[in-house]
């Protein structure tokens, strides 16, 4: 189910997200609820709950209704921590 929720993002919402500036990451499939994180503009926009509900969520229940919820994961990804890092130690 992961692979076939991915397949999703790339062919249809993540062009939607690019073109605002943002992304999207798939985080996890588990019994028909997709964790993401939105990524870029997409992370701070006020906006962002009606996307997720109106675009992300919309878009893959059409495609697979076997999906029952998408939820936003918050927090600071990986990669913002190491950039940070590297920051301060200069």
């Amino acid at each position: 189910m992961f692979e076939r929720v991915e397949k999703l993002i790339e062919e249809k919402i993540r062009p939607y997200m690019q073109g605002h500036s943002g992304d999207v990451k798939l985080l996890s499939v588990e019994n028909g609820v997709v964790s993401i994180r939105l990524l870029g503009q997409c992370s701070g926009c006020p906006s962002a709950k009606y996307t997720v509900e109106d675009v992300i969520e919309a878009s893959l229940k059409e495609e697979l209704p076997e999906i029952k919820q998408v939820i936003v994961e918050q927090g600071v990804s990986e990669e913002l921590l190491q950039m940070a890092r590297k920051i301060l130690n200069r």
